[in-house]
């Protein structure tokens, strides 16, 4: 049975990872969840003696307390116990805790696979990385043709504690000298068959014997025998007449320098074994740039073999001779090769070195100088492989700007383009054209042949826009049924054309799904762009006119937009959303639905000791039915309504937390804050107001705010946050992932919990990429501090996914849809509960 070994990690994804693969191998695995925990266990002798190996998770700003564990370690020196670390950065100080401890190694957290290695090193017959035994007692060979000398010298040795062993000539010598272990030769210059002096030759020529120590001991004193014997390579020349106290003295100091030699190649091997199981590619180089050292890792990664020679060649011309680009990158640009000369410190640091096949490999870089004695003698440079992470952010970015249905650009790219777009005609005479599409029998395909239909069709309906795209123009989802093209540098007459193509293609198209065949067509509304445009939002809302009134002129018709004959219109259609809005916060005409978020693994028992709710905005219109957000907050927005329904919202939603307070019930609520309202200086006082008038706790309160509106408004977001976190209240960042930006914004922006975007959780069944974002997305947020929580949960499976990766809250219509009334008791995750 393997040894059994103990985990200490604090973060759940990274302890669930290494538990899988440690019981995978066979090890009997037990794991503590926090350093208070796992330091007082270390402290306890009688708990520790149950393990042969500790795993320590190392974070990159590790707490005060985990140095703490590390210190009681190194202090204890037990060397029974084995200890790996897994760190998530090459830190000069994890790598002497290391090295000053027996029985441990470091290996870095995206090379934890090869955490198994490592242990059957540590734990396994032959040494560990860094187990060197210590240098033995010294042992001499002494040579010389008389019985009587080799007999009183070896007496003498022996009783001052060396073990000695004999030869009566050069040959013999040679034999022993091969076969024993011996640290010291000394050899009697004159012999038969051959001089001292060959003999120090011979043994400092032969690999076998090269590291003997070899002196010379003879009757006469020649200067030419001294001569011969040191140049031969003896260290010493020795007189058989001179004092025993002289002579002993003379093999103590070899015996001492011997030693201090071993020490150094204990040490040297001690280190270059810690090197070795460092999963980081690490190599060192003179101010010239010239190899001195590299690790095994750093030659897989360069696709080296272990037997090539690489030390004293150029790094520069060996692996970073050129860019990524195919562009040559001569050393007196290079940057890497000036921060070898110059001794500059370099921490993240991406650039591209190039494999033995020929292929680029793209690398992140920690250059260190190495100053030895106050002098620059060349630098160390530790280096990893991010060739999955470009591959992570490049799915990231993708993501972050494509409708994951249809792969068409999504609103988001589109905004950009679009604000691009008329920022660069406003310094040119040429007109470009927007067309707005929205399909005209979409909710009828969608109601009476299912979602399913209605998806396919969205995906037909992209594929047959893009046929008609010139290779300038731009095609883009905004959401639901409706589609935009940007069509770059076009007459007007030509836009309403190609126009009148597109409204052709959705014509002639049928849609055949099951037994039926059903025919769509489109309405599309086109604007203009040039010179005068105002802004992106002023030609987003005449298409958007223009399109309103295509279908209310029959549908499946093209219309311009023409300020002075629609502006009436478009006032009209605005307005009429205005003023409704207008009467529904004078009215009350908005309800709150709240939806529960639930722990992804149920507490012990089966209930919740807190109810959490995402507090959600309904309209109820003049025929009281139900209007869903989606279609009354873009005009809000338009017309500067939202602080006001912001505002309308946290109102009742404080009303309804003090009045279940008051009844006992221990709820929190998310409340949505809009990017208008970040900016509103009204919040603040509003809230306190509130919660003293109401007596309602503060920490039952979290605000939520999207990350594309705290990205976009980011110094408004970090003083909303800190003014409102100082009254107690907590904060959580919405649909994160959806703006690749967040990921440098996130760890200046001290929220609670981080929120996963829903469209990466959606597909996490059939899309691997999905399901890496989700994970890295949660490991990222955990690495800050802060807890996840994943939207758009809609089955057991995903759910069961989202609860192996160590999310920590989970919301969605598998756990509940929005209710018009807070539910007691709350309700938990199905698959924890064994239901389905």
């Amino acid at each position: 049975m393997a040894a059994p070994v103990l985990i200490i990690e604090a973060s759940p994804t990274l302890r669930h990872a290494l538990q899988r693969l440690l019981k995978q191998r066979g090890y009997p695995v037990t794991s503590v969840a926090n350093y208070e925990a796992g330091l007082q266990l270390v402290r306890n002798p009688t708990l520790l003696k149950d393990y042969a190996a500790l795993v320590l998770g190392y974070p990159l700003h590790a707490p005060a307390i985990a140095d703490e564990l590390l210190g009681v370690l190194r202090e204890s020196q037990d060397s029974e116990l084995a200890v790996l670390v897994l760190a998530h950065g090459t830190e000069p100080h994890t790598f002497d805790w290391v090295a000053r401890r027996a029985r441990s190694a470091l290996l870095a957290w995206d090379e934890y696979t090869h955490c198994v290695d490592c242990l059957r090193k540590l734990l396994g017959g032959a040494p560990a990385t860094n187990a060197i035994t210590p240098p033995e007692d010294t042992r001499v060979l002494f040579v010389d043709d008389s019985v009587t000398v080799r007999a009183a010298y070896t007496r003498l040795l022996t009783s001052h504690g060396y073990e000695v062993a004999s030869a009566a000539n050069a040959t013999e010598a040679m034999a022993k000298a091969r076969e024993g272990n011996f640290d010291i030769a000394i050899v009697d210059y004159f012999m038969p068959g051959g001089n001292g002096d060959a003999l120090c030759r011979q043994l400092l020529n032969d690999p076998a014997t090269a590291d003997i120590t070899a002196a010379v001991i003879t009757g006469a004193y020649l200067d030419q025998v001294i001569k011969d014997s040191l140049e031969a390579g003896a260290t010493e020349c020795m007189f058989k007449n001179e004092p025993t106290e002289l002579f002993l003295a003379r093999v103590a100091a070899m015996s001492r320098s011997i030693r201090a030699r071993k020490s150094i190649e204990h040490e040297r091997r001690r280190l270059a074994g810690i090197l070795s199981s460092v999963g980081d590619g690490v190599y060192g180089v003179d101010r010239d740039g010239l190899i001195t050292f590299i690790n095994p890792a750093a030659r897989a990664i360069l696709g080296l073999d272990a037997d090539a020679s690489v030390i004293g060649e150029s790094a520069h011309r060996f692996f970073h001779h050129t860019n990524e680009d195919g562009r040559p990158n001569p050393p007196e640009t290079c940057f890497l090769q000036q921060a070898y000369g110059a001794g500059d410190e370099l921490q993240a640091w991406e650039s591209v070195f190039w494999h033995a096949s020929g292929k680029v490999v793209p690398v992140e870089c920690t250059v260190y100088p190495l100053i030895i004695d106050g002098k620059l003698e060349g630098s160390v440079v530790a280096f990893r492989d991010i060739t999955e992470r470009r591959l992570l952010e490049k799915e990231l970015m993708w993501q972050a700007n494509h409708d994951t249905l249809t792969h068409l650009h999504n609103r988001y790219y589109f905004e950009n383009q679009l604000n691009y777009e008329v920022s660069r005609l406003r310094r040119s005479d040429e007109t470009s054209a927007l067309l707005y599409i929205d399909l005209d029998r979409f909710k009828y395909i969608n109601d009476t042949a299912g979602h399913a239909a209605g998806d396919q069709l969205l995906m037909e309906i992209a594929a047959q826009l893009q046929t008609r795209l010139r290779s300038s123009d731009l095609l883009a989802r905004l959401g639901g049924d409706e589609f935009a093209v940007i069509l770059r540098n076009i007459e007007p007459a030509a836009a309403m054309t190609a126009a009148e193509h597109f409204r052709e293609v959705l014509e002639h198209y049928d849609f055949v799904h099951g037994a039926r065949t059903y025919k769509v067509y489109g309405s599309i509304g086109v604007a203009l762009i040039a010179k005068t445009t105002t802004s992106p939002g002023e030609a987003l809302a005449n298409a958007d006119i223009a399109c309103h009134i295509a279908k209310n002129r029959g549908r499946n018709q093209v219309h311009l937009y023409e300020p002075e004959s629609d502006a009436k219109v478009a006032m009209t259609l605005e307005l009429g959303w205005s003023a409704r809005l207008q009467e529904a916060l004078k009215n009350d005409r908005f309800v709150l639905n709240y939806q529960p978020i639930v722990p992804a693994l149920a507490p012990a028992g089966g209930n919740m000791a807190i109810a959490h709710y995402e507090v959600l905005v309904r309209y109820v219109d003049a025929r009281d039915e139900v209007v869903y957000p989606c279609a009354f907050l873009p005009t809000a927005e338009r017309f500067g309504i939202m602080p006001q329904v912001d505002r309308w919202v946290l109102t009742r939603a404080i009303e309804k937390l003090a009045a279940l307070q008051a009844a006992g019930r221990d709820v929190t609520f998310t409340i949505n804050i809009s990017g208008q309202t970040l900016d509103a200086d009204q919040l603040i006082p509003h809230v306190k107001r509130m919660l003293q008038e109401h007596v309602v706790d503060p920490r039952a309160l979290i605000f939520e705010i999207t990350e594309t509106s705290a990205i976009a408004n980011i110094d408004a977001a970090k003083r909303l946050i800190s003014d409102l976190r100082g009254l107690g209240c907590r904060f959580a960042l919405d649909d994160f992932g959806s703006g690749f930006s967040s990921f440098q914004h996130l760890k200046h922006l001290p929220v609670d919990f981080v929120k996963i975007d829903g469209q990466f959780v959606r597909g996490m069944l059939e899309d691997s990429a999905d399901r890496a974002i989700v994970a890295s997305i949660n490991e990222i947020a955990h690495s800050f501090g802060k807890q996840t929580v994943a939207e758009y949960v809609e089955s057991r499976e995903i759910l069961e996914l989202l609860v192996s990766y160590g999310v920590d809250y989970v919301q969605g219509y598998y756990i509940s849809r929005p209710q018009s009334e807070v539910l007691f008791p709350a309700p938990l995750a199905p698959a924890r509960l064994g239901g389905a």
